[in-house]
């Protein structure tokens, strides 16, 4: 088995701790800066290995003082000591680890000093008891408390723990365990290349996901989301996306599909649904030159570790898209209908509701928390595979499952340790009571997730004793028992939030018609929704309600990003014109619109639809063709935009147009009357200036009127009569 190998090698690895030596280490690490500053002063018991003791080993712990406080420490004495009884059950840990209850008979196994500290650093010894220390020796099988004192000059703190003595002669208990592979809050729809380089860097978190992973038996949970975003990018995804994808498709390790962007299975059947939410189409999020043939190919090299068919079938030459199943595909080896609901948020009906959504021939299995059971709720052991509301469930231990997702969130040893010794006793005592029918964990859903954390949680999970890794088809085989799960506590605001988001994808979707291909607008909006919905914002409500109301401010941006640019007052003086407005798209794409006129006068005739296609982000210029009629006088024009559905864009404009179509009949009147009597003028100079002609004709009869006189002559002759004149 894999888990025994990986045990083999972390058996090496930790090795070193276990020098049998007694008292305190030689070396004291120095201090560090605490991660996280809470104004108090912290004290953490974390074994080594988990707690676990086998026969002929030693016990190693770490004492931690965490300063989260703006003040130095001063040097503190540490003590620890170790119980002489076992406890007899969960509960008797539960209030121990709480640090609620004493135990009996506590002797001291071994001290050291820590220096002091400053503020806002920790301070750490490792305490080494050896396997020759008679508080070690003859010990029975069972959990047994643990507890360090710390005393400072001012103060004393005490933190609880465990160690466990396994059974030597007992039956393996088979557990599974399931680790999500995700990638954190997000708004988008899909990563970004930039962050899928982030993320799949040597030291990114998708990377540190697969390596604590690989090689294991442990049962992946993964947001088809993640291969989503590295496919859609074709041949412009980042190396270090496509060799991450390469190595999930190529796993050995069942797997199941969470919903796209890992969305609340849970507040969707509270809302109403009977089907969950899938997305619709991821195309815009493909650019055509990243999925072009390669020369000589008929189609483009697929992405490494990608599902090459089915897809969009295309012309030569043209690019060749993948589909939907393709491009969420999660790799080989999985179950389909299994559900996991957030710890907490699942009730009856949700889980009858769920029971119902079979996928591939694979009946439902709801993942449900065993303080969600009236026995688990009790402290007692639920084994893994169950019934409840008429449905297939699979209960995981929620103790420690709690435990592992503290642990993940921690890559320091001397701080892991702590959550990690608690996963071993309450899954020690759980094995005890399950006997061979299997048991499941889950690293939960934790916002913060360490690189090492979970590494470390995967690691301590195959070193365990009395155990062995169950596989998910073991786990859905197993015998059901009955389980009665609780009423799950309202969401008041969560189920209001996802109704406003779906009302804004409704609009959306009607104003979607405008687009020539309205998936690039719906396809993201679905995609969105479901990451708004995604388990990285468990335990960020604040983030996420400013996450949900910058989401629902873009959407109506976006539903106001095409209208009517406004227009200001028109003077009509003719009887027929085009008048002009301006169609205003803030959007990245062309749009098909129908601009509607309704003149409020008869006086005035007007198209009443026009289709514009208007450009993206840019205004688009369109003529409405007008018609007077008879009369003067004001015509107020309403305008509004509506899609080739009837859908109303933007909001309505009014247009004032004086008409003064009797001006051009006036004008036409005075005009023919000028026109008129300068033809009548013309015609009497005419006139007047001919007859004066026929006068001056008369009074020379004898002269030739083709002859012209010699210019002295009428000279002569014009001197004459001026002198005759005179006298």
């Amino acid at each position: 088995m894999r888990l025994a190998a990986l045990a083999a090698v972390v058996a090496l690895v930790a090795a070193p701790w276990r020098a049998p030596s007694a008292g305190a280490a030689d070396e004291t690490p120095s201090p560090s800066p605490s991660a996280t500053p809470t104004g108090t002063v912290q004290a953490v018991l974390a074994p080594v290995d988990s707690g676990v003791v086998r026969d002929g080993e030693p016990l190693n712990v770490w004492v931690t003082l965490r300063n989260g406080t703006a003040y130095s420490v001063g040097s503190t004495a540490v003590t620890v000591s170790l119980g002489s009884t076992a406890l007899g059950d969960r509960e008797d840990l539960t209030e121990w680890l709480a640090g609620s209850s004493g135990a009996p008979g506590l002797t001291q196994v071994g001290s050291a000093t820590i220096p002091a500290i400053g503020p806002e650093t920790d301070g750490q010894r490792l305490i080494l008891i050896s396997a020759q220390d008679p508080a070690l020796q003859n010990r029975a099988p069972g959990v047994y408390p643990l507890k360090a004192t710390f005393r400072s000059p001012s103060a004393t703190w005490t933190a609880t723990s465990t160690m466990v003595i396994p059974r030597t002669d007992a039956p393996t208990t088979p557990v599974g365990l399931v680790v999500p592979i995700t990638a954190g809050p997000l708004t988008t729809g899909l990563l970004t290349a930039d962050q899928l380089t982030a993320l799949t860097a040597p030291n990114g978190e998708l990377t540190s996901e697969l390596d604590a992973v690989d090689g294991t038996d442990a049962i992946l949970a993964v947001d088809p989301a993640i291969p989503a975003s590295i496919r859609v990018l074709g041949t412009s995804a980042p190396d270090s996306a496509t060799a991450w994808l390469a190595q999930l498709m190529g796993l050995s390790n069942e797997r199941f599909a969470l919903q796209f962007g890992d969305a609340d299975t849970a507040l969707q059947t509270q809302t109403g649904h009977t089907a969950l939410l899938q997305p619709t189409s991821l195309q815009a999020y493909m650019t055509a030159d990243d999925f072009l043939p390669v020369r000589g190919q008929a189609n483009p090299t697929p992405t490494p570790g990608a599902t090459p068919e089915p897809t969009h079938t295309s012309q030569p030459g043209q690019p060749t898209y993948p589909d939907l199943a393709a491009l969420t595909d999660i790799g080989p080896h999985q179950r389909g209908a299994v559900y996991w609901p957030f710890s907490g948020t699942a009730g009856p009906r949700d889980i009858g509701a769920l029971g119902k959504l079979s996928a591939g021939g694979d009946a439902s299995l709801t993942l449900v928390g065993s303080a969600s059971t009236t026995t688990g709720a009790k402290g007692a052991t639920v084994t893994a595979r169950g019934t409840a509301a008429g449905a297939g469930v699979l209960v995981y231990d929620s103790a420690v499952s709690t435990a592992l997702r503290d642990a993940s969130l921690d890559d320091e040893a001397s701080l892991s340790g702590a959550p990690l010794s608690a996963a071993a006793a309450y899954l020690t005592l759980a094995s005890v009571a399950a006997g061979d029918a299997p048991l499941l964990v889950v690293v939960d859903r934790a916002a913060g997730r360490s690189a090492l954390g979970l590494g470390g949680v995967v690691n301590a999970m195959a070193r365990l004793p009395d155990t062995r890794a169950a596989s998910l088809a073991e786990l859905a085989s197993a015998s059901a028992t009955a389980v009665t799960v609780a009423d799950a506590a309202a969401r008041p605001g969560r189920v209001a939030a996802i109704d406003r988001l779906e009302d804004d994808e409704r609009d959306l979707a009607s104003f979607s018609s405008i687009l020539n291909d309205p998936t690039v607008l719906t396809g993201p909006q679905r995609a969105e929704i479901l990451q708004l919905l995604g388990g990285g914002w468990v335990g960020q409500d604040d983030a996420w309600n400013t996450a949900v109301a910058a989401h629902e401010k873009a959407a109506v941006a976006t539903l106001g990003a095409v209208s009517i640019a406004p227009t200001s007052s028109v003077n009509l003086v003719g009887s027929a014109a085009p008048l002009r407005f301006w169609v205003r798209n803030d959007l990245p794409w062309p749009v098909n619109v129908e601009l509607i006129a309704q003149p409020d006068d008869l006086r005035l005739e007007v198209q009443q639809t026009t289709k514009v296609v208007a450009q993206p982000s840019s205004n688009t210029r369109t003529e409405v063709p007008v018609r007077a009629k008879i009369g003067n006088g004001e015509v107020t024009i309403t305008l509004h935009l509506q899609g080739p559905t009837g859908v109303l864009l933007g909001g309505e404009q009014s247009v004032d147009v004086n008409v003064r179509a009797d001006w051009e009949v006036a004008g036409l009147w005075i005009m023919g009357v000028l026109v008129g009597g300068f033809l009548i003028l013309g015609l009497i100079r005419t006139i007047v200036a001919r007859r004066r002609r026929s006068r001056t004709a008369d009074a020379a009869p004898d002269a030739d009127p083709d002859a012209a006189p010699a210019p002295a002559e009428a000279a002569g002759e014009h001197a004459g009569v001026g002198e005759r004149t005179r006298e």
